[in-house]
């Protein structure tokens, strides 16, 4: 009998994991399931825990790096209608793990809605974006939210809110593996003034980063008082290449995958990378994408 029996509508064995990274990169998932709702979800975890099967949670896949021998358990993607949801209610959101940022973002514009417009261009879902605390020069999305639902290993949900839920700089106190939905706190503004953030902020985004390449976004965190691509940059790493894995000429902190490139090699590239900076500069470079291997 088959571990996840009952739930075939929404399991696939062996399933390719590339289509679902923006590199296209990494081999194929033991167990890909897409649970329709959180009931599905409370099952699916407890059927992994039973049978020590180790769970991974897939967003949109925007910075994320798989190992070309794929992953030995379950991916769990919350791609289900009860997922997708966003719900408005004057000023305060609530949008759930698997709604597409970029949409959530124009959809609050449109609104007349001020807090996310900052985070225009930045690919993902709001689950991978709260996890990471997405942002950039004209904002994160930590400073919106007020509050998060999750749920633990044990299928257990419960709620976390400010000043309990701190973000940082690319980083969350959040421990639960699964984050259901979160709560923002907008403010009511003039659309054309929101506008304005958008276009300077995809303005930006154009003329400093490789936007027509395979990419997963900036690869290094920026340490503490300097930027990750300028040091990269002013160690001459520039269109450095590994295999298909190529330090962007565009921007440094970002790696492209070129045609024939691997997984192996974007590891590489890294490595070749963290190497250099540290040897230089004495910072080690701490990576701001998830890779799994």
């Amino acid at each position: 009998m088959s571990i996840f029996s009952g739930f075939e509508e929404i399991t696939e064995r062996d399933h390719p994991l590339a289509p679902h990274t923006w590199y296209r990169l990494g081999g194929p998932a033991d167990y890909f399931i897409r649970p329709r709702n959180v009931k599905d979800l409370k099952e699916i975890v407890r059927r992994c825990n039973e049978n020590h099967v180790r769970m991974y949670v897939l967003g949109f896949g925007s910075n994320l790096l798989v190992s070309d021998e794929g992953i030995r358990g379950a991916v769990i993607k919350l791609q289900g209608e009860e997922f997708g949801r966003t719900q408005f209610d004057g000023p305060k959101v609530t949008a759930w793990a698997g709604a597409e940022l970029s949409k959530l973002v124009l959809d609050c514009v449109e609104k007349g809605l001020s807090g996310v417009e900052g985070l225009t261009g930045i690919p993902g879902s709001v689950g991978g974006a709260v996890r990471m605390n997405a942002g950039g020069s004209f904002g994160d999305i930590g400073s919106a939210v007020e509050s998060v639902t999750l749920m633990d290993i044990q299928g257990t949900v419960f709620e976390k809110k400010k000043p309990e839920l701190i973000f940082d700089y690319r980083s969350a106190n959040i421990r639960a593996r699964f984050i259901l939905s979160a709560q923002l706190k907008l403010t009511a503004t003039d659309p054309e003034r929101i506008m304005r953030t958008v276009k300077e902020s995809w303005i930006y985004k154009k003329n400093s980063q490789p936007l027509n390449t395979r990419n997963c976004g900036c690869v290094f965190k920026n340490p503490p008082g300097a930027a990750a691509g300028a040091l990269i940059d002013r160690a001459g790493l520039k269109g450095l290449q590994v295999g298909g894995a190529a330090v962007s000429e565009k921007h440094a902190n970002f790696i492209v995958a070129k045609d024939g490139c691997t997984s192996h090699d974007v590891m590489q590239l890294i490595e070749a990378i963290q190497r250099k900076v540290r040897e230089q500069y004495e910072v080690e470079l701490e990576l701001e994408i998830e890779v799994w291997q």
